[in-house]
This record gives structure tokens, C-alpha cells and sequence, in this order.
């Protein structure tokens, strides 16, 4: 069984997901945003191996801390799409720009692409490709768990930001439409940001997606 723990991360206060299969106990950090050493101690808190760093997309609050932690640790990055390159050049300009730590650049172990699966020990997820907040966004999908970690193209409540370098509001919405909503109504959500929600509960109440 996937589990997860939710670890919020950066003045941002970005929900770092700390992702783990019961079964075998690897786990991986998807978005390491920062605060790299309480994310570590979180991973040995619970007995886990960590194994791997998953990417949605290579913002400074989401991908801050990647490039120091795989180097540390000496993990695969995996992830985001290739589309995200210029943002991950661009992490050290960010980071002094919204005054985080110095941020490296980094090359991914493996892009991904839509379709794709991601494995964690005897755990397997969907990649989808989700542009629109930014243009090489993925998702990872556990269809056994019923949920999905969705970085910052959902919100309980909102949607994702569409005014940076390579965003797009109506990319976005077709991203939401014709890549989440097939993932089912039941299916929980763990935003970039904020609390937990379901894909059925924004299609009835969130202004931006309501009736979609």
C-alpha cells in the first residue's frame, strides 16, 4: 500500500510529500523544495530508504532543495517534463530573486512523459503530463490508493497560477479536465500548497473548474 506524509517546506510553505511503500519501505520525496535536513530526518524517523526524488515541476519552492539533496544522498531525480528545463537553469536566479538558500541546477536522472510510471518498491504511478502553470508539469497518479499529487495545477478551491515565463490559463484547464477528472471523483488530491480535496468536490464547488 502507497503512504504518504505531507511535510510543508519553505516560506512558501510548499507540501513536500514524503511517499513510501508499506510493503518494502522505500520511499521518495516528491518536490524537496527545501529544508533538507528535516526532510531526511522525517525519511529516518520512520525507517524508510529513501530512494528517489519525484519532480512536478521545477519551481523554486518545489525544486530548491533537489539538486543539494541528490548530490547528499546520491539519488535519481525523476522528473518533471522536459519542458521545465529553463526553470531548472533558472534556479539560482530564483532563488536569489524570492530570497531562498542558494539553489543549484540540475540535469534529471529521467525526464518523463505522459503515460510513464513512476515504481516505489512494490508501488507503481501514473505520470501525467499537466501543463499550464508551468509548460513541463506532471502529476503522479496511485490508482490503488486513490490518489494523486498534483503540485500546484489544483487547489482546494483555486487552480494554479498561469502568469509566469511558459504558463497558460486555457492549457490548464484542459490539463485539469482531460487529465484529472478521468482519475475519478473519489480521488484525493495533495496539492503544492494548502489542504487535501477531492477531484469530485472541486468540480462542484471550486469557481474555476465548477461544472467542467
Amino acid at each position: 500500500m502507497l503512504r504518504y506524509q505531507i511535510l510543508p517546506v519553505t516560506p512558501f510553505q510548499q507540501n513536500c510529500s514524503l511517499v513510501w511503500c508499506d510493503a518494502t519501505n522505500k520511499a521518495a520525496l516528491i518536490d524537496p523544495g527545501g529544508e533538507i535536513d528535516r526532510l531526511i530526518a522525517a525519511a529516518e524517523s520512520r525507517g524508510l530508504a529513501l530512494e528517489q526524488l519525484w519532480l512536478t515541476h521545477a519551481h523554486i519552492d518545489h525544486a530548491g532543495g533537489t539538486g543539494e539533496l541528490a548530490e547528499r544522498l546520491g539519488l535519481p531525480i525523476v522528473g518533471p517534463h522536459p519542458g521545465d528545463q529553463f526553470w531548472i537553469d533558472g534556479l539560482p536566479q530564483q532563488s536569489a530573486m524570492f530570497g531562498f538558500p542558494p539553489a543549484r541546477p540540475f540535469t534529471p536522472t529521467r525526464w518523463l512523459a505522459d503515460g510513464d510510471t513512476a515504481t516505489l518498491g512494490e508501488e507503481t504511478l501514473t505520470v501525467r503530463h499537466c501543463p499550464g502553470h508551468t509548460p513541463g508539469h506532471v502529476v503522479f497518479h496511485s490508482a490503488s490508493a486513490q490518489r494523486a499529487f498534483v503540485g500546484d495545477v489544483l487547489f482546494a478551491g483555486s487552480i494554479g497560477r498561469t502568469d509566469f515565463p511558459g504558463g497558460s490559463h486555457p492549457q490548464l484547464i484542459d490539463s485539469i479536465v482531460q487529465r484529472l477528472w478521468p482519475m475519478g471523483d473519489e480521488t484525493v488530491f495533495i496539492p503544492g500548497h494548502g489542504p487535501e480535496s477531492s477531484f469530485g468536490r472541486e468540480r462542484r464547488s471550486n469557481p474555476y473548474v465548477q461544472g467542467t
